[in-house]
């Protein structure tokens, strides 16, 4: 798709490497042990799509109906057979299931077998703040990890406190924090920690 970016994945690898000379530098807090305890309604879950996103619709043995959708301003797609259809505030899942049942009930396939993959989340965003060297907003990747929010955010400052990092969620309408220690992923000694869309995270600054 135009206007397509380097994937946050590619830069990982980046990412590790510099977490590695920072915690060489010294001066960062103390390591937690583990990431914050993460219940099953606070995992990540199925994203919705909204305005701008870009997914793919993969109709087994039907090349006619598989192809590439950019969801329009009015959160609507175009698909062949279907006409215009709504998909805005539905999940990949839900979308799957709207153009499955079109098929069968307009009576063009009996048993489609139809798959939704989401390529671009740009309805969504996340927030990286304080110290890394290029703080501000950015699209969401679905499993966007901390290491790769850090990494679009140009990586720590040598000031940061690395094992101190807090993500901001809300879920069912509260808002929630997590201390994340980012350094101690980064050397592989915690498990990683997985965003959702309109997670802020911000990085604070070591004191002396």
């Amino acid at each position: 798709m135009s206007g397509a970016t380097t994937s946050p994945r590619l830069v990982c690898a980046v990412s590790l490497l510099a977490l590695a000379v920072v915690a060489a530098g010294g001066g960062c807090s103390g390591i937690r042990p583990t990431t914050p305890e993460v219940r099953p309604e606070d995992a990540p879950t199925d994203s919705t799509i909204g305005p701008g996103d870009v997914f793919d619709v993969r109709v087994y043995g039907e090349e006619g109906l598989t192809g590439t959708y950019r969801v329009a301003s009015d959160g609507t797609i175009d698909y062949p057979l279907l006409g215009t259809i709504s998909v805005q505030g539905m999940t990949p899942t839900e979308v799957t299931r709207l153009i499955s049942d079109g098929l069968v009930g307009g009576q063009f396939l009996k048993n489609p077998n139809v798959s939704v993959f989401v390529k671009e989340y740009s309805s969504k965003k996340i927030s990286v703040f304080g110290q890394v060297n290029k703080p501000g907003t950015f699209q969401y990747v679905d499993g966007m990890s901390i290491i790769e929010a850090i990494s679009i955010a140009g990586g720590f400052t040598p000031m940061a406190r690395p094992n101190d990092v807090t993500v901001t969620r809300v879920i069912n309408a509260v808002e929630k924090k997590f201390l994340v220690p980012v350094e101690a992923i980064g050397q592989g000694r915690a498990s990683n920690f997985v965003l959702r869309p309109g997670d802020n995270v911000f990085v604070p600054q070591r004191v002396f």
